[in-house]
């Protein structure tokens, strides 16, 4: 049991006393850098998946209209 009381005592030091903590301003900046990035890489994967035709409905996409063009399917006329 000493041996979990020291490793405590000196993880409540170490985030105490060595550790230097962003300031509020720092930490609201980096906040902010963060959604701003967040946003744009969450619009990016979504136009991605528009383009290339991972949406429901009659949307194809680039994968899509490629699929139809290598692999047509087969028409079929009336008699």
């Amino acid at each position: 049991m000493a041996g979990i009381r020291t490793y405590i005592e000196e993880t409540v030091y170490e985030l105490t006393q060595k550790v230097s903590w962003p300031t509020w301003e720092e930490l609201q900046k980096s906040s902010i850098i963060v959604l701003i990035t967040s946003v744009i890489i969450a619009l990016a994967v979504w136009v991605m998946d528009y383009v290339f035709g991972i949406w429901p409905g009659d949307w194809k996409g680039l994968l899509g209209f490629y699929y139809d063009f290598i692999n047509p399917a087969e028409v079929v006329t009336p008699q």
